[in-house]
């Protein structure tokens, strides 16, 4: 069943991306990184329907580690990319072509070795002063910050903002499961009710909506092929480096330390490749009107 739950998990978050992204093409890119895009979406059931997928995805993720080890689930979970890709192809008319199927697939082999062999495990918050919580944290919302105002300039070297948005996404969500990873472990040390007392609790909730957020405005800015990589990568990578530097989680030594560096290297060629491709600064509605743009009279 461990299987099971974790293929239903990545389909609920590949349909969950697709229907959120089909919400936000139509939407201006004016509106991007602003409270008004949210508020366009409140209005499209599609954007409703995304967000029941994320929430069915993580019940199903849940189960599936409730059942089964980390170092199995998680590399399960990463065929969600070029599932999402596969059917963002199918709902939006725009298929990846040759070079693109060969960089996603590398993408995915590479993450899903490099978590396999790596197999973080152990580790825990209860340790963790303030002195080392502050700069984790204030290190990890730089790179977000840096992120989100490359963004702005719309295009930096061979990355559109979209993927730049992705990445941010990413890591914001990966900041989001450290902050789980620490109130679980309150839970765990002192019980349920400790959980509303603790900080990382509130800082969860804030981190997960400006996770969220950022993922509107990903989605907003560019073609799924262009956002959905940086998201679905960025957020395991990230959260391995909180475990391993910031909690002391253990990660597997000896040969099998070297394929994971040579998973990582394969995530870095296809990153590298898909990069490169002219689909991510092509748009699947380049030549459909926008909302606004339909709902003006037809002046003949």
């Amino acid at each position: 069943m461990v299987y099971v739950f974790a293929l239903l998990a990545a389909c609920a978050n590949a349909l969950s991306s697709v229907a959120q992204r089909a919400a936000n093409k139509d939407l201006p890119s004016s509106h991007n990184l602003r409270p008004r895009l949210i508020l366009d979406l409140l209005h499209d059931p599609r954007w409703f329907f995304g967000i029941c997928g994320i929430i069915a995805g993580f019940l199903l993720q849940a189960a599936a580690l409730s059942a089964g080890p980390l170092a199995i689930v998680e590399p399960i979970l990463i065929v969600e990319l070029p599932l999402t890709l596969f059917l963002g192809g199918l709902a939006f008319g725009q298929p990846m072509h040759r070079r693109e199927w060969i960089a996603t697939g590398a993408m995915t082999l590479g993450l899903a070795g490099m978590l396999y062999f790596l197999a973080p495990s152990g580790g825990t918050s209860n340790h963790v002063s303030w002195d080392l919580w502050l700069p984790a944290v204030g290190a990890t919302l730089a790179v977000i910050a840096v992120l989100v105002a490359l963004a702005q300039h719309r295009r930096v070297g061979q990355l559109p903002s979209a993927a730049l948005l992705g990445i941010a996404t990413g890591t914001a969500f990966g900041l989001t499961a450290a902050f789980i990873k620490a109130m679980t472990d309150v839970l765990d040390q002192r019980g349920f009710a400790a959980v509303f007392t603790t900080w990382q609790t509130y800082a969860m909730v804030v981190s997960g909506c400006g996770a969220m957020f950022l993922l509107q405005s990903a989605l907003n800015a560019g073609p799924l092929v262009a956002a959905q990589p940086g998201f679905t990568i960025a957020d395991p990578i990230v959260s391995v480096l909180w475990g391993v530097v910031v909690f002391d989680e253990d990660v597997r030594q000896g040969p099998l330390l070297v394929v994971a560096v040579a998973s990582a290297a394969l995530l870095g060629w296809g990153i590298l490749r898909l990069s490169r491709s002219p689909q991510l600064s092509e748009s699947e509605t380049a030549n459909s009107p926008t909302r606004s743009q339909r709902s003006q009279p037809n002046p003949g």
